[in-house]
């Protein structure tokens, strides 16, 4: 079972969700700003403004134009301390590729008033719903961002309400509102603008971007020792699964390949990394019945938190999408030798369904605790536990249940649940709905088992 079981799950982790665009960090002395780039909407427009940003161009510039409850302007300045405002070098101008509204939090790019495609490194920040107005004028400004988090916003919303002054006698006609902080009114330094020390690409978790372990039904809640899969955009520069190499006595990897992640607050057990997708186990010590923080860190970079309801039981059986046919999904079940149980519809494999009073094996994350008291979170199982609440199962429409053996930590594996259950001795043949309780509560899977 373990080879099958291993490249089932290695095709699931492989698997992405479709992304978003990259999340880019504009960091400032009054906070830093997250935004998620649109490519899908303005690819050229994302691409121009990459190219400034990888350059470097944008590191040590300012905010040189601010108007409250309307837009703040960067992207044009550098300052150097001896010759002042310093014009940033532009490329070739940008094609406008107006579609996405000018709305609270988004960026898009500045250009001259009689033309639509002059756009170069300059951007704005929209502080309010500037819609009826921006989308309207010059063929509509060109939307390539919106700030990713709430946190981020409220940096925006700062620095729109640093007062401004008219310094166009001094440094020209572009700093009639240039917005200073903490500035006295009489004694001017670098330090009192708005300064963008960098703006990079940053790891970022996607909308509704962490569910449990999709091969075991992708829920949207887990529990301690569930695993969980987090989706999202520069989560890691490599791809590849933990390595037994990676363990230390028998203990799971809390990094891999420089990835970390917390759940609630705790390091998680980092199972499979790469750009789009990181895996992990949730640690024991999270809070339960509630949501809690998910956090992945790469290049000490750290994305903005994501949540994760976490129950004390989240159960759910191993039923991977390649044994999903016709609408109908069947259960991820074993003979003991390690066969999967098909009835020969399941792309690659032959059929051999489970016989009436056979044990069969099938898999489990999220069951909690065993009675022993072993680690169910971060360790490889070894010996025979037993679950501290136990798990029924029942078999057709009828329900007719099935004698659970062994319903304990499957030896070898992390966080894995094994249960040999015998299919009752009266089964018909066919296809077999599978019914999974565990004390009060019936496991939300519509599972099936093939059985001749």
């Amino acid at each position: 079972m373990n080879q099958l079981f291993s490249a089932l799950s290695i095709t699931a982790l492989l698997t992405t969700f479709s992304l978003s665009g990259q999340t880019v960090r504009f960091q400032t002395n009054v906070g830093n700003i997250n935004v998620q780039l649109l490519p899908a909407d303005a690819p050229k427009t994302v691409a121009n403004f990459l190219q400034y940003l990888n350059s470097g161009a944008f590191n040590g510039s300012f905010i040189h134009r601010s108007v409250k409850g309307f837009v703040f302007q960067g992207g044009g300045y550098t300052w150097s301390d001896s010759a002042g405002p310093v014009p940033i070098p532009t490329n070739t101008p940008v094609v406008n590729e107006f579609k996405i509204s000018n709305t609270r939090g988004t960026i898009a790019m500045a250009k001259l008033g009689s033309d639509p495609n002059s756009a170069t490194s300059q951007w704005y920040f929209n502080e309010v719903d500037n819609s009826s107005n921006l989308d309207n004028q010059n063929g509509g400004f060109t939307v390539f961002g919106r700030v990713a988090d709430s946190a981020s916003l409220a940096v925006m919303d700062a620095i729109g309400n640093e007062p401004t002054y008219d310094a166009s006698g001094t440094f020209g006609s572009d700093f009639t509102d240039l917005p200073l902080v903490n500035y006295d009114g009489v004694k001017f330094s670098s330090q009192n603008l708005v300064l963008i020390s960098s703006i990079i690409v940053v790891p970022a978790i996607g909308t509704n971007g962490v569910i449990a372990a999709s091969d075991f039904g992708g829920a949207s809640a887990a529990a301690v020792g569930s695993f969980i899969e987090i989706y999202g955009t520069n989560l890691a520069g490599t791809t590849r699964a933990w390595r037994i190499s990676d363990f230390n006595k028998g203990k799971a990897p809390t990094t891999l390949d420089g990835v970390t992640a917390t759940v609630g607050g705790k390091p998680a057990y980092i199972s499979f990394v790469s750009p789009g997708q990181v895996n992990v186990q949730v640690p024991s010590g999270v809070s339960t019945g509630g949501s809690v923080a998910v956090v992945v860190n790469y290049k000490s970079q750290a994305t903005a938190a994501a949540t994760l309801t976490i129950h004390p039981l989240a159960g759910a059986i191993f039923a991977p999408a390649a044994f999903k046919v016709n609408g109908k999904q069947y259960v991820g079940a074993y003979h003991v030798n390690g066969t999967p149980i098909t009835n020969g519809n399941i792309y690659g494999l032959p059929a051999a369904p489970a016989v009436p009073g056979e044990t069969v094996q099938f898999y489990g994350l999220g069951f909690g605790p065993v009675t022993s008291g072993t680690a169910i979170t971060g360790q490889l199982a070894t010996g025979q536990t037993k679950l501290s609440t136990p798990v029924e199962f029942f078999f057709g429409d009828q329900k007719v249940p099935g004698t659970v053996l062994y319903q304990g930590l499957a030896p070898g594996f992390v966080g894995l649940y094994q249960f040999n259950v015998t299919i009752p001795a009266n089964a018909p043949s066919g296809d077999m709905a599978v019914h999974v309780s565990q004390g009060t509560t019936t496991l939300p899977q519509t599972l099936y088992i093939a059985v001749k």
